[in-house]
């Protein structure tokens, strides 16, 4: 490459090789940005027409190009896996993949270039904070200025406070359990859940542990069917592995405990790993997080804004001071008491329609009391159940000289009273009374 001299005089230059791939749908200001950059850095800039890995393959075949600088930021998608050094991915030509700004954040960037004078896109000042094309990329309402006039006006987006909302101009989906759900299993109309609970406090027993009884409640309450409780100790091996297996058999996992910035707190870590991805910075987690607790919450210092990465969707709500933390068919509840717990509830309903409005039919019982003892209702409540398999058969006592409690539950109200007339009918009369 031939060498150039500086203004300066005394040190000398190399013109810096810039790709840029050209889109018949990016913005003009975009392409005449570029272009005026590259002149007023002297840099070498090759435009490729071609789609992005044809285009590399090309350009690398003809130019020993060893490493190429990218603009990649956590929380883009095709930063998922990357370090600040990433060989490119199998199947592409190979090169290393420089990501020098990787954790910093809407604030970092803004900050840097006000501070240092650089010159930017002039979309940037018309209220746009996230540019893709023209065709999925408007200006961000929340810098929309109240005006008389009929034009609409923004600010710019260095004067968006709350980084989080950087994409707010982008198109976004709603938030759906269905996305992770196998369309299967909704053939039968019962979705499988599991729970897990994370707290060495619940395993001695100094901590009693509430909200997973809750939990259950809750999720029965709307059809679902819980098929397994458990209760880890504080390990991050043992987090892993158990949302592995349940994942794989489980509809949808809650994880409650474990959740915060203390060493024992081990939940994310423990999700992360068993995705098989590691904990990243979330620069809108982190914006959250900084809005609650001030300053004294930065991704460096507080595990809480480092979360699973590529595979976290954050459901926000109005009533939540942060978001709920979703990983695939995974949940992350935050809730440490049953208040909590009720509130979070509430909002995850609303904005999955974990319940409601979905192909689920909720589930409805009536409980019998009866005196008779374990070995008189045993057999026929056996052949009651080959009666109806659709009918869960539950059986219980308070205490061990109380009365037998027994649960017909099912999603069809005439087959539960079938079931529980022929119930009765197999002893004598008044031998159960229903509790309300």
């Amino acid at each position: 490459m031939k060498e150039q001299s500086c203004s300066n005089g005394g040190l000398s230059s190399f013109p810096v090789r810039t790709i840029y791939f050209e889109s018949p749908s990016a913005f003009t200001e975009i392409n005449a940005f570029t272009y005026d950059a590259a002149q007023t850095y002297n840099l070498q800039l090759d435009i490729i027409r071609q789609d992005f890995k044809s285009g590399l393959e090309a350009l690398l075949k003809a130019n020993p190009i060893r490493a190429i600088f990218l603009g990649v930021r956590i929380g883009d998608p095709t930063a998922v896996g990357q370090e600040q050094f990433s060989p490119s991915s199998p199947g592409w030509p190979p090169f290393m993949r420089v990501n020098p700004i990787l954790d910093w954040s809407y604030r970092d960037v803004w900050a840097f270039l006000l501070t240092c004078k650089v010159k930017y896109c002039s979309l940037y000042d018309q209220g746009y904070t996230s540019i893709g094309s023209i065709h999925d990329t408007v200006p961000n309402s929340l810098l929309s200025v109240n005006d008389t006039s009929s034009k609409e006006k923004f600010k710019p987006a260095y004067l968006l406070s709350d980084g989080r909302l950087e994409r707010a101009g982008r198109v976004k989906k709603n938030a759906s359990l269905k996305n992770d759900i196998d369309t299967g299993s909704q053939k039968h109309e019962v979705l499988l859940a599991s729970v897990i609970a994370v707290g060495d406090e619940i395993l001695s027993g100094t901590v009693e542990d509430q909200l997973g009884l809750s939990l259950c409640k809750k999720l029965t309450s709307v059809g679902w069917s819980v098929q397994q409780t458990t209760i880890l100790r504080n390990d991050i091996d043992f987090v892993s592995e158990e949302v592995d297996r349940q994942r794989s058999t489980s509809d949808m996992v809650f994880i409650y405990g474990g959740v915060g910035p203390l060493h024992s707190d081990v939940t994310l870590g423990g999700v992360a790993k068993a995705f098989g991805v590691r904990l990243a910075p979330d620069e809108e987690f982190e914006e959250y997080l900084r809005h609650l607790i001030s300053e004294q919450c930065t991704g460096d210092r507080n595990e809480m804004a480092q979360l699973p990465e590529g595979i976290t969707e954050l459901l926000h709500h109005e009533k939540l001071s942060v978001p709920l933390i979703k990983c695939r068919n995974v949940i992350v509840l935050a809730a440490t008491n049953t208040e909590e717990l009720e509130k979070e509830w509430e909002c995850l309903t609303e904005l999955t329609k974990l319940g409601g409005g979905s192909s689920l039919t909720e589930y409805s019982s009536r409980r019998l009391m009866t005196s008779l003892t374990d070995v008189e209702v045993a057999e026929p409540l056996s052949k009651l159940g080959l009666e109806f398999p659709d009918i869960y058969l539950g059986c219980y006592r308070k205490s061990r000289q109380g009365p037998i409690i027994i649960c017909l539950k099912g999603k069809d109200n005439a087959r539960i009273d079938l079931a529980a007339q022929a119930l009765c009918k197999k002893f004598k009369k008044d031998a159960f009374v229903e509790i309300k």
